[in-house]
């Protein structure tokens, strides 16, 4: 779960990072008022942000300085409302909903500081690197050098050693060195805290006057581990977010879109993730990938069915099931009243193997619906890419 930048400096404060000064706005009044009281308070200079889950913002324009009440809100009118494409929202964009306005920064020093899981040591690592303010993916192909490392053991926590070693290699001054500690420190405790798998501090800065904050941040969120912080999961905002994952989320199905024509409906993500390369391989592309998981029933069958029709971009759809927990008549049996309930006019490709497979081809059979049954998942993957063409 992705969460905004506002959103995220509310938590780093409770955990004693330093973060500017700012209030989130929704609309041209709310912003206008933010701006005053940032100046009103001795701020020479405010920033309007457009808050959207993507990074790049200011290369899209959805930053801007002002250095007068009338020029914040010129800048919110201009951003506010606007499509905003950054290199992560794809060439459609991101309506901008939200603004933040908060204080500027006599900025000296732009760092990086990232925090994140790392699957292949099973700890989770602290970065830092002086190259803030650019991507860090760009930083760590072009000069993986440039990115410090420390590998945190889960049974004692980020040791203050270990955030020293990195202050150090941030070049960071002698009297600086107190201060990054404790604030690397809150920086892993709101990460362990929060369930996060992700917070990226960038830029990590220094200013004029010797002091540190985090100028920007962004924080992810284990879906898996919501339960334990009802807190956060109200953090959540479905406007960012596919409205076809968000309906499948509902009905606790694993949904993801993609850009391709045929949809896929599979139990287990590894399937899934096969049969979405064996229709690349027939030279199809996949429309989405939808783990109805082991112990689907025929409720949540309909309702993949349903949103798998909801993408106006499918042409055929390749359901594709290896039944073990979930059997392959209970299957077929879910899959006929379906299609029949929602009276599917594309055409179904299946492929089944697993417990009582004849039987579930028998219900298929005898459905007096027009069902594709491929033997193997080659062969399935050739007739739904033959049915979307056609």
């Amino acid at each position: 779960m992705k969460i905004h930048e506002y959103q995220a400096k509310e938590i780093l404060r409770k955990y004693g990072v330093t973060v500017p000064t700012g209030e989130m706005a929704m609309t041209i009044e709310q912003a206008d008022t933010a701006a005053k009281q940032l100046f009103s308070a001795g701020n020479k200079v405010v920033v309007i942000k457009a808050q959207i889950h993507a990074g790049g913002r200011g290369k899209g324009g959805g930053v801007k300085l002002a250095r007068s009440l009338d020029e914040a809100v010129e800048h919110s009118k201009a951003i506010l409302g606007m499509q905003l494409i950054t290199h992560q929202t794809g060439p459609q964009g991101q309506k901008v909903q939200r603004l933040l306005v908060e204080s500027g920064s006599a900025i000296d020093r732009e760092l990086y500081l990232g925090i994140v899981l790392d699957r292949a040591s099973a700890k989770v690592v602290f970065m830092a690197s002086q190259a803030g303010g650019m991507e860090i993916e760009e930083v760590a192909h072009e000069n993986p050098d440039a990115i410090f490392k420390e590998y945190i053991e889960p049974a004692v926590g980020l040791q203050p050693y270990q955030a020293r070693k990195l202050a150090f290699k941030l070049g960071l001054e002698p009297a600086q060195i107190g201060d990054a500690v404790k604030l690397m420190q809150g920086l892993y405790n709101a990460f362990i805290d929060t369930d996060a798998t992700l917070m990226e501090i960038n830029p990590f800065i220094t200013t004029k006057d010797g002091k540190l904050a985090a100028l920007d941040c962004k924080i992810n969120f284990d879906d898996n581990a919501m339960f334990r912080h009802k807190d956060l999961k109200e953090l959540r905002d479905l406007s960012e977010e596919d409205p076809l994952e968000v309906e499948a989320s509902k009905f606790a199905l694993n949904y993801i879109k993609l850009d391709g024509n045929i949809a896929c409906m599979v139990n287990g993500a590894g399937l899934a993730m096969a049969t979405m390369d064996i229709i690349s391989y027939a030279g199809g592309s996949p429309a989405n990938f939808l783990d109805v998981g082991g112990g689907a029933n025929q409720e949540q069958i309909e309702n993949a069915f349903g949103i798998l029709l909801s993408d106006s971009n499918v042409k055929a759809i390749f359901i594709n099931i290896f039944g073990g927990i979930l059997r392959v008549d209970v299957l077929a049996t879910a899959v006929v009243a379906a299609a029949k309930k929602l009276n599917v006019q594309i055409p179904i490709v299946l492929r089944l193997e697993g417990t009582n497979v004849e039987e579930g081809r028998k219900i298929l059979a005898d459905s007096g619906l027009k069902f594709q049954v491929g033997a193997t998942m080659k062969e399935a993957a050739d007739l739904v890419v033959a049915a979307a063409k056609a």
